[in-house]
């Protein structure tokens, strides 16, 4: 079996062959760290999570950057509106999202480049485009003439017939009407405080677009495999990179362009403005784990769009409690008598995950393919027909798929113990029949989200999530 996605510029499925034998070199557009990134970032993030394990589960090495924008209008007007050093501001958001990630479960990449060191390559790449004649100056700022480039837009397949030659844009973002010359390198200006860096362009800084050209092409080659990113990168970012990269090369950039969808919340667009707005840290705050968080992120197909809502995210936490209670019950199964029946459960299940992940990554038709073997392995174990031998078969399945999805929450081994030490302790009280501090033991449990469950092999507990 072989992964096919979708590709955008081709708009079409096919299949992942790697330009290295069994090498997947892959970026994907990071924060921008001006604020904290909110959970329509994170539905990219997830989507870009899954897509790196699935890679390795199929056997490829696999080796990802992910760039920190770390400079640009947004990070520029932060710092100066709190009075303090660019790379000050951004330290503290660059730490939030590491440790949001973190929560998330999403593995870290090879490489998290940051734009604010990669400052000399920015200038080569934008001097490579000058001699080429893909770069003019004004007044200190160095534009891309996209008239100058033939295939610029064919990423987002554009119509430039209605392009007014010489409009430029200085901004670093600017809405999907305006096609224009883009800038490359901007002269340093009052706006800009004391943000600026003193090279052969001039006093200033580069534009958001040169950034992920000249970070993606140092740490993975001038052509790659895999490009990532929302579907809101298309254009102009995605354009713009794709334009002065091969142009400044003569080579194709990248071979296959991936993009998640837009998340929405409650069926509009997420606007502060609206109260819809929700970082990690909101909803974690509401008593939300983050592994639900990401359970919801991944149950929706990352080309469909995902509606957010909290009712959503109650019927993930429900679901994600099943595929936990079904793993740690099976590894405190006995076993039973054999039936035959468990190899086939087992095959199919894993042959369906990975056919489902094949078809461009249908994560909701891979967790319907667990859910099934799931149901399957329960009924097995209802019926005393699961034995031991098949038991562990069936676990190794499990890992199997976790090792993809990351959905299994392992407990912290200090915080498990303390449990143990009270159910213990609430043990010995009911044995003495104190059941007023048996009570009170179980209360306090259950402030700590543990639920007990009181079985004639003894107690058995799980935290509620």
């Amino acid at each position: 079996m072989a992964l096919r996605l979708y590709n955008t510029l081709t708009r079409s499925k096919e299949e992942i062959k790697p330009l290295e034998d069994n090498h997947i070199r892959m970026y994907t557009c990071g924060p921008t760290v001006y604020n904290y990134a909110h959970i329509g970032n994170y539905r990219a993030y997830t989507f870009e999570d899954l897509l790196r394990r699935y890679l390795k589960f199929k056997g490829y090495r696999v080796t990802q950057v992910m760039n920190l924008t770390d400079i640009d209008d947004k990070t520029i007007k932060g710092c100066m509106e709190k009075g303090v050093s660019l790379n000050e501001y951004t330290a503290f958001y660059k730490k939030a999202f590491f440790d949001d990630i973190d929560r998330l479960g999403l593995e870290r990449a090879e490489h998290y480049p940051e734009a604010t060191k990669h400052i000399a390559e920015m200038v080569q790449l934008v001097k490579r485009l000058q001699g080429k004649g893909l770069a003019y100056e004004i007044n200190g700022n160095y534009y891309f003439p996209i008239a100058k480039y033939p295939g610029y837009g064919k990423l987002a397949h554009l119509d430039l017939s209605g392009l007014k030659a010489g409009a430029r844009i200085a901004t670093d973002e600017y809405e999907k009407e305006s096609v224009a010359d883009f800038a490359l390198w901007k002269a340093w200006d009052e706006n800009d405080g004391d943000v600026f860096w003193e090279t052969e362009l001039g006093k200033g800084r580069p534009g958001w677009h040169l950034e992920c050209s000249a970070m993606s092409m140092k740490y993975l080659g001038e052509t790659f495999d895999i490009h990532t990113g929302g579907v809101d990168n298309i254009f102009p970012h995605h354009a713009n990179e794709m334009a002065q990269s091969e142009g400044a090369t003569g080579k194709k950039f990248v071979n296959y362009w991936v993009h998640s969808e837009h998340l929405i919340v409650d069926g509009r667009k997420m606007s502060k403005s609206l109260n819809n707005y929700y970082t990690l840290r909101d909803i974690l705050a509401k008593g939300y784990p983050a592994t639900a968080v990401r359970y919801l992120l991944l149950a929706t197909h990352y080309r469909q769009p995902l509606n957010f809502t909290f009712e959503g995210l109650t019927a993930a936490r429900n679901g994600l409690e099943r595929y936990n209670d079904f793993y740690n019950n099976l590894r405190d199964y006995p076993g039973a008598n054999a039936s035959g029946e468990a190899g086939s459960v087992i095959e199919r299940a894993l042959n369906g995950f990975e056919m489902a992940l094949d078809d461009d990554l249908n994560s909701s038709a891979a967790m319907g393919e667990v859910f099934d073997f799931i149901r399957d392995i329960n009924r097995l174990k209802a019926e005393n027909k699961l034995s031991s031998e098949e038991c562990n078969s069936a676990l190794g399945a499990m890992e199997k798929i976790d090792a993809v999805l990351n959905l299994i929450i392992r407990n912290q081994k200090s915080a498990d113990r303390e449990v143990e030490i009270l159910i213990e302790q609430r043990t010995a009280a009911k044995k003495k029949q104190d059941f007023v501090a048996a009570d009170k033991i179980r209360s306090r449990l259950l402030d700590m989200g543990i639920m007990l469950e009181d079985t004639p092999a003894g107690t058995k507990w799980k935290r509620k999530l």
